[in-house]
């Protein structure tokens, strides 16, 4: 029958866009028109580029099933915080088709050769762990052509990423604006501001067993956003700042949190500004650097701290750092699940 043969022939069926509805329907098994017969009855792996508006996409019953369809082993494509045809800005935007391309061939690339993709068992600490990461810096807009920032390149928090898919995690990475190429295997999700970075992470917290917060989020924001350049003067010009959520402890005071790791990078009293964070945050692992060694560097070294004191990893690529600090991570995790 012809909508049972069309997906007999084909290496993958990617649905672009996927609207909230459709994906529903797969998750509930429907096959009443022919696309949702032809996902039903296929053959294949099945990959889904959500598009949405965001507040559809924030929904509970959207993000149960998200983490259903994951579960069933249907593979997402996306969103991305962005523009979106209504005229909002948020969660829910689909990833462009030349993103979507390099998705699907990153995927076609792990199926093919499972052994790159994936360590072996001896080496993956974190095999069947979910991790959602953040990185990079945020950009704060004070008019369509300036913008409040930080010097952070996002490579540490690219190198965790990488780390974490070669010891078996799946991860989410959630990135600020960096020019950097995230890893194939991990589901990247871009924004820009604060806020757009707390609405992506907390979109994608369902069914997350760790949360690594390496991004540097701007502390403040302009209190009021032009729309149109701010045109030259010999005047003085004063803005008004408030107070960027903060993401890791928003995520760290829910219920049932994830294991939750920060970052602090301090230009003085390191080991003292870093502990002082941890327990204002209430989370269980911080790793401090001097920012001055780390912000745009392709070596650093980190002191990871806990309730057991400090542990210092050496100076060294920020690859190997990601490494020692994600087996601390493994560790502390595997400890903590066991006093559940």
């Amino acid at each position: 029958m012809a909508h049972i043969d069309l997906s007999r022939q084909v290496d993958a069926i990617l649905v672009a866009p996927a609207s909230a509805d459709f994906i529903a329907k797969l998750v509930h098994g429907h096959a009443d028109d022919l696309l949702s017969t032809l996902c039903l009855a296929r053959d294949c792996p099945l990959y889904v580029a959500p598009a949405m508006n965001r507040q559809m996409w924030q929904q509970a019953a959207t993000q149960r099933n998200i983490v259903q369809l994951q579960q069933d082993g249907v593979r997402l494509f996306g969103p991305e915080s962005g523009a979106q045809a209504c005229g909002e800005t948020g969660m829910g935007r689909m990833l462009e088709a030349e993103a979507l391309l390099a998705e699907i061939l990153a995927a076609s690339a792990s199926a093919s050769n499972p052994a790159s993709a994936r360590p072996s068992a001896a080496n993956a600490l974190l095999a069947g762990k979910r991790i959602l990461i953040t990185a990079g810096p945020t950009v704060e807009a004070l008019d369509p052509v300036r913008a409040l920032s930080n010097h952070s390149s996002g490579k540490m928090g690219y190198s965790v990423a990488q780390a974490a898919i070669e010891l078996g995690a799946t991860v989410t990475l959630v990135s600020g604006p960096v020019a950097l190429q995230p890893p194939a295997a991990a589901r990247t999700i871009k924004v820009t501001s604060a806020l757009e970075m707390l609405d992506a992470v907390e979109s994608q917290l369902p069914g997350q067993d760790i949360f690594i917060a390496v991004a540097a989020v701007a502390d403040y924001r302009p209190q009021q956003s032009s729309q149109h350049k701010l045109k030259k003067s010999q005047q003085s010009l004063t803005i008004t700042l408030e107070p960027n959520p903060d993401i890791l402890a928003t995520v760290a005071a829910r219920p049932n949190p994830p294991f939750c790791v920060g970052f602090a990078a301090e230009t003085e009293n390191l080991l003292q500004y870093a502990e002082e964070k941890r327990r204002r945050k209430h989370i269980p692992l911080i790793a401090a650097n001097i920012a001055s060694e780390a912000l745009g560097q392709d070596e650093s070294s980190l002191v990871l701290i806990d309730d057991a004191g400090s542990h210092p990893l050496p100076h060294g690529p920020k690859i190997e750092l990601a490494h020692g600090l994600l087996q601390h991570i493994a560790t502390m995790f595997t400890h903590t699940d066991k006093q559940k």
